[in-house]
C-alpha cells in the first residue's frame, strides 16, 4: 500500500459517516455482521443492503443500493467477486465517493470502472482492521 493510499484510507475513515454494507446479514456468526457491528460501535451509520433480510443491527435493510434513500459515503462489499460489477454500477449511478471490497473480494475490471468514474476504491482489505490500525 502506497503512502498516498494509506493517507486516503485514513481520510476516508475520518470523514465518512454512512456505510452501506452490501451482503450484510442478520446472522451474528457471519463476518459481515461482526465487522459492521464494530463499525457501528465506532459511530458509523450502517445501512444493510441485502434482499434476503429485513433488518440487521437495528437498521432496515434494502434490496439494492438504488433503494437506499440517503447519502452513502462508503459502499462496503461483502459479496463474491462475481457480484461486484452490479454493485459498482449502482454505486457509480449514485455517485458514491468510495467503494470498499472486503478481504477476498477482488474484481479488477469493476475497480477500474469505479476509479474511472472518480470513485476511491479499496480492494481486498478489511475495513475493521484498517480502522483499528488507524486508531
Amino acid at each position: 500500500m502506497s503512502v498516498s493510499e494509506a493517507e486516503r484510507i485514513a481520510d476516508l475513515l475520518k470523514t465518512a459517516k454512512t456505510i452501506a454494507v452490501v451482503g450484510l446479514t442478520d446472522s451474528p456468526i457471519r463476518p459481515s455482521y461482526g465487522v459492521s457491528s464494530y463499525m457501528q460501535s465506532q459511530g458509523y451509520r450502517i445501512i444493510p443492503v441485502n434482499p434476503n433480510v429485513r433488518d440487521s443491527l437495528g437498521e432496515r435493510a434494502y434490496s439494492t443500493l438504488l433503494d437506499v434513500p440517503e447519502k452513502i459515503d462508503i459502499v462496503n462489499i461483502f459479496r463474491r467477486p462475481d457480484a461486484v460489477p452490479e454493485v459498482v454500477d449502482q454505486a457509480i449511478q449514485l455517485k458514491v465517493p468510495a467503494i470498499w471490497m472486503q478481504e477476498g473480494v477482488v474484481h479488477e475490471q469493476a475497480a477500474e470502472k469505479a476509479r474511472e468514474a472518480g470513485i476511491f476504491v479499496v480492494m481486498d482489505r478489511c475495513i475493521l482492521k484498517e480502522h483499528v490500525r488507524l486508531r
